[in-house]
């Protein structure tokens, strides 16, 4: 964007998303291209623009997220619905947040234990919605990206139709075309984006374990059509470590690490990473104070 310096540029954003990774200094920009020289001077790229832009939304004013939930299976009744305009990676997590607080199906109350039901799991929820941001058309005008939650399902729709040469049989053997480099590699250094085309299957790795079916893509006109249904096809697949956690969480309201590794004969650590599994397939629930907190309970959620 030659007529936009660095100075169009929010580095404090920028600063704040890099915390929990690194500190982001001024060269990183350029290392990044959120920046890059033209004419012998600094200057603001789309994708710097689209992330951390100070006035994205003038240049680009479908950039942002519509989120609903229907009543029903069709749009005739809306129940609740958000408009999401912050930069990409706060609106990734807006994004799931609205999600998860209309797929929490309530809760069964039984006499000892309180037991909430997801119908989607998280792990192809926060995929599904990095997806979206990360390979959306910018250049296409006209509408937004929408989130669509059902009774019986999720749509995620994006402006702009697969990179040519890149078919929708494609999409499930993990080929990608990375349409935004610029935002692709920012998500990629802060760890949402591991590598090109491992999403897709993680989403329907995480669909399948819990039951569903598998994601439905689909471009329609000039959009694509992200289909994850909430109706179970089948038991979740487990293997018999994490069924051994899960009965033992079953049976007790709320447990540390330390008390489930004695149950299942595993280290801290890696009852740790079978945990962090669990809760991402929205098996498991977790309540503390953050990662490190030692007093952070799991329960059993489905």
């Amino acid at each position: 964007m030659p007529g936009l310096d660095s100075e169009g540029l929010d580095f404090r954003a920028a600063s704040e998303s890099f915390a929990p990774v690194r500190k982001l200094a001024r060269r990183d920009l350029d290392t990044l291209r959120l920046v890059t020289s033209h004419q012998g001077r600094q200057v603001l790229t789309v994708g710097g623009m689209l992330l951390f832009g100070r006035d994205r939304e003038r240049h680009f004013p479908d950039a942002w997220i519509q989120a609903g939930r229907f009543q029903g299976a069709d749009k005739s009744r809306i129940i609740d619905r958000a408009e999401i305009r912050s930069f990409p990676l706060r609106a990734v997590e807006q994004a799931i947040a609205f999600v998860e607080k209309h797929t929490l199906h309530g809760a069964e109350i039984g006499a000892v234990r309180r037991k909430e039901r997801w119908s989607l799991p998280p792990v192809a929820v926060r995929e599904a919605v990095i997806n979206a941001v990360v390979h959306t058309g910018y250049a296409q005008r006209g509408a937004p990206l929408r989130l669509s939650i059902f009774d019986d399902r999720l749509e995620i729709e994006n402006p702009g139709l697969l990179p040519f040469g890149l078919t929708l049989e494609d999409l499930p053997h993990g080929v990608s075309k990375l349409r935004n480099r610029v935002i692709g590699r920012v998500f990629h250094a802060l760890g949402l984006v591991e590598q090109w085309g491992s999403g897709i299957q993680r989403m329907a790795a995480a669909c399948r374990d819990a039951g569903l079916a598998a994601p439905v893509f689909e471009e329609i006109a000039t959009r694509f059509r992200l289909t994850i249904a909430t109706a179970r096809i089948g038991r979740p697949a487990l293997q018999a470590t994490d069924e051994a956690i899960l009965a033992r969480l079953a049976a007790a309201n709320g447990l540390i690490t330390s008390d489930v590794a004695k149950t299942i004969g595993l280290t801290p650590r890696a009852t740790r990473t079978r945990l962090a599994r669990l809760v991402g397939r929205g098996l498991v629930r977790e309540v503390g104070t953050g990662p490190q907190d030692p007093k952070r309970r799991y329960f059993r959620a489905d």
